[in-house]
């Protein structure tokens, strides 16, 4: 008799779940932001484990009638069954109002969740939780994005022609392997520390040294391939190095045409430098003035601090170049793959209005 009781509370016939259905449902219980949701799939779950409903609903604070609707659903519809009952029947008394709350953040955005929750009940007249509303908005695809600068006196109109009628043919050809396109630039790297961010328990400090000594690199990255060639130095880049950098792309690229997208750096565009290029038969493509949003080696100078620089204390400044010269051999070699991501051909580009805006 007592067997046939634990038998009925705890085992459940006939409930079984491939291992797909199982990944399914581990997966959208870790990671989908309604917590209803999230309940609904590990009711199924347990239940795979031949659980009675009696002790599925035990275990999670609900009656065995829920349990076993639970599981009906999922039976008839499956995964998106559960989901979408569960938006049906407890929709947010902020609903209504998603529209108008969109429109007024992304007019004016919040600095913070608090600032978020206190001007939606000042709008709407509904007061929620701090979690209730972070769940709200990121279901309309909100997220705490870190703010991104960009020049103030950029013009959007003439980076759009840029991208448009010179850099997007030129890329086009590169692709073809009619010519070779490279972008060229300088980074200035000055021996201290580089405060990024890390995952920790406490807050780290760490030490910074007082010098002012820089390692400097004058870069140019195929836009294709995404091969680097680089000319370093710890004094200062004039148009000797730049000059230098045009004959060792010039040999490496032999008999292929060549264009280079730079800035418009006083060094770069000196006659020097624009009548070796001619010798070299290297054409410059000088970038519209404050526009490194469109000079795809600005990506790659991020890249390397974050690689050998971030949140590290080097003493020394010999250990400090040494760090930076071993990120840029990588590139070519065991980064290549991650590069090949972060180095696309897509541009960002800003319009009129939200520079006037900034």
């Amino acid at each position: 008799m007592l067997y046939n009781y634990i038998k009925k509370f705890f085992l459940k016939k006939h409930f079984k779940l491939n291992a797909n259905e199982k990944k399914i449902l581990r997966k959208t219980a870790f990671n989908h932001l309604d917590p209803y949701v999230q309940r609904k799939c590990y009711a199924i779950l347990f239940m795979s484990f031949l659980l009675s409903a009696s002790l599925v609903g035990l275990i999670l604070g609900l009656t065995p009638t829920t349990i076993r609707n639970y599981w009906k659903k999922y039976k008839t519809g499956g995964i998106e069954a559960l989901k979408k009952t569960e938006n049906q029947n407890n929709k947010s008394a902020l609903t209504p109002y998603a529209n108008s709350i969109e429109r007024e953040f992304n007019e004016r955005p919040p600095s913070s969740i608090v600032e978020a929750t206190a001007r939606i009940e000042e709008m709407t007249g509904v007061k929620r939780s701090l979690k209730t509303v972070r769940l709200f908005l990121k279901k309309m695809k909100f997220r705490y994005r870190k703010v991104a600068g960009i020049p103030s006196k950029a013009d959007p109109d003439k980076q759009k022609e840029f991208l448009e009628n010179t850099l997007e043919p030129l890329l086009e050809q590169a692709k073809k392997g009619l010519k070779v396109v490279l972008f060229m630039d300088a980074a200035h790297f000055v021996h201290g520390a580089f405060l990024g961010c890390l995952w920790s328990i406490n807050r780290i400090f760490i030490k910074t040294p007082s010098g002012r000594r820089r390692f400097n690199v004058l870069g140019a990255v195929n836009a294709i391939s995404k091969q680097l060639h680089t000319v370093c130095n710890d004094t200062y880049i004039n148009a000797s190095c730049i000059c230098d950098l045009l004959k060792q792309i010039s040999v490496f690229y032999c008999n292929i045409p060549i264009s280079i997208i730079l800035d418009n750096a006083a060094y770069q565009k000196c006659d020097l430098v624009t009548k070796l290029a001619i010798d070299l038969k290297i054409e410059l493509i000088y970038l519209p003035t404050y526009s490194p949003n469109l000079n795809l080696i600005e990506r790659l100078w991020k890249f390397i601090k974050k690689k050998s620089l971030n949140s590290k204390y080097y003493e020394k400044f010999e250990s400090f170049r040494l760090a930076i010269q071993n990120s840029l051999e990588k590139c070519d070699a065991e980064w290549k793959k991650e590069l090949a991501q972060l180095l696309s051909l897509n541009f960002q580009l800003f319009t009129s209005e939200k520079n006037d805006a900034a």
